[in-house]
C-alpha cells in the first residue's frame, strides 16, 4: 500500500511539475498583455478560436507533424545526455533537397517512388550532417553544443547557396526552389485536410516510446546517459552509442523536413527558417523526455502557435509575443524543477548563503527584543 501511495504521489508530482510552468506562463503572459493595454481573455480566446474551432484544429495538426518529429529527435539525444542543437541546419538541408528535387523527380518516376526516395534522401542528408559533431564528441570529447551550432550555421548558409546556384526556380526573381504541384503533395487523411505525415509522426512517437522503454537498446541508452564510464564496464561502446544517437536524431529531423515540405509548403525559399527546435525544446523537458508524453505538449504549442499568430495580428502585437510565452514556460519550468528537486531531497529551497542573509536581520531583531 505504501509503495502504491508513493508511486501515485510521484506520478501526481510529475504531472503538476509539468503543467504548472505552462499555467504560470499563461498568467504572467496575461499580466504582460494587461500592461500593454490588451485584453488577455480576448487574446487567449482568439487563440482557441483560431487554433481549434471551425476546422482550425486541422491546421494545428498539420503544424504539429514536424514539431512532434523534432521533439522525438531531441528526446533521443537528450536521453543520452547529449545535445544536438544543429537542428536548423539539418532541417533546412533535408528540406532544400526535397523541395529542389521533388518537382523534377515526381513526373519521371511517379508519386509513390518519389515520396520514398525523397524521404530517404532527406533522412540521409540530415543524419550525415551530424557526423562531424558526433565523431568529434566520440573521439575527442569535444563539446557537441559548440560543434552542432557551428554545423547548423554552415548548413543554413549552405541551404541558401544550394537554392541560388542549384535549385533556383527560373520563373521566380526571389531565391526559391520550384513549387510542387498541389496534386503532387502528400495525400490527406480521408475526410480531413491533414496530410498523412501526421500519422507518420504519431506512429514514430509510439515506436520510439516502445524502443526507449521496452527494449535492450533503451536500457543501454539509459545506462549510457546516466554514466558513460560505467556504461563501458557493462559492454556498451560509448563512441558507437554517441554516433548512433546523433544519426537517429538527425534522421528524424530529416524526416520532419521531408514531410513538412511535401505536406505543407511545397517549396523552400532562401532565408526561411521555421526554427522548430527552439520553440519545441521546453516542451520536450516538460514531457520528461517521453515521446508519447510529448504529444499533448506539442499539440498545445501547435494550437497556441497557429491561433496565436492570428490573435497577435488582431491585437496589434508582434507575432514574436508567442516566443515570450515559450520563454516564460522555460523560466517557470526551471523554477519548478529546482523547487521539486529540493523538496525531494528534503532541503531548503534557498541556497545556504541566501538563507543566512535572510535570517540574519530577524536574528538580530530577536536578540534586541530579548535584551530589552
Amino acid at each position: 500500500m505504501t509503495t502504491e501511495r508513493t508511486g501515485t504521489r510521484r506520478a501526481v508530482d510529475i504531472v503538476v511539475r509539468s503543467v504548472l510552468p505552462v499555467v504560470f506562463a499563461l498568467i504572467v503572459g496575461g499580466i504582460i498583455l494587461l500592461a500593454l493595454g490588451k485584453n488577455p481573455l480576448k487574446y487567449y480566446g482568439d487563440i482557441v478560436v483560431n487554433g481549434v474551432l471551425g476546422g482550425n484544429l486541422q491546421n494545428s495538426l498539420v503544424m504539429m507533424t514536424p514539431l512532434l518529429l523534432m521533439a522525438i529527435a531531441l528526446i533521443v539525444v537528450f536521453r543520452g545526455q547529449l545535445w544536438n542543437l544543429g537542428y536548423d541546419g539539418q532541417y533546412l538541408l533535408g528540406a532544400v533537397f526535397v523541395g529542389g528535387l521533388a518537382p523534377q523527380l515526381i513526373p519521371k518516376i511517379g508519386l509513390g517512388p518519389s515520396y520514398i526516395a525523397l524521404i530517404v534522401l532527406s533522412i540521409a542528408v540530415a543524419a550525415a550532417w551530424t557526423l562531424v559533431p558526433a565523431w568529434l564528441k566520440a573521439r575527442f570529447g569535444t563539446n557537441e553544443i559548440i560543434t552542432t551550432l557551428v554545423m547548423s550555421s554552415i548548413g543554413v548558409g549552405g541551404t541558401g547557396l544550394l537554392i541560388e546556384y542549384l535549385f533556383q526556380d527560373p520563373a521566380q526573381r526571389t531565391p526559391q526552389t520550384r513549387t510542387m504541384n498541389t496534386a503532387d503533395m502528400l495525400p490527406y487523411i480521408p475526410g480531413t485536410k491533414v496530410h498523412v505525415g501526421f500519422i507518420v509522426a504519431i506512429v514514430a512517437a509510439v515506436v520510439f516510446q516502445f524502443i526507449l522503454s521496452r527494449t535492450s537498446f533503451g536500457l543501454r541508452l539509459d545506462i549510457f546517459g546516466v554514466n558513460p564510464k560505467a556504461a563501458r564496464h557493462v559492454g556498451i561502446n560509448s563512441r558507437t552509442m554517441t554516433i548512433v544517437l546523433f544519426l537517429i536524431s538527425g534522421g528524424l529531423i530529416g524526416l520532419a523536413a521531408a514531410l513538412d515540405v511535401m505536406g505543407q509548403w511545397g517549396y523552400v525559399r532562401n532565408n526561411w527558417n521555421p526554427a522548430y527546435g527552439d520553440t519545441i525544446m521546453p516542451f520536450v523537458f516538460l514531457a520528461r523526455l517521453s515521446p508519447v508524453g510529448s504529444i499533448p505538449f506539442v499539440l498545445f504549442y501547435s494550437i497556441f502557435a497557429t491561433g496565436g499568430t492570428v490573435a497577435s495580428i488582431d491585437s496589434g502585437l508582434s507575432t514574436d509575443f508567442n516566443m515570450v510565452i515559450v520563454a516564460l514556460i522555460l523560466v517557470f519550468m526551471t523554477i519548478t524543477e529546482y523547487v521539486g528537486s529540493k523538496r525531494e531531497l528534503g532541503q531548503s529551497y534557498l541556497p545556504d548563503e541566501l538563507r543566512d542573509a535572510v535570517r540574519r536581520p530577524f536574528a538580530a531583531l530577536t536578540g534586541r527584543s530579548a535584551q530589552a
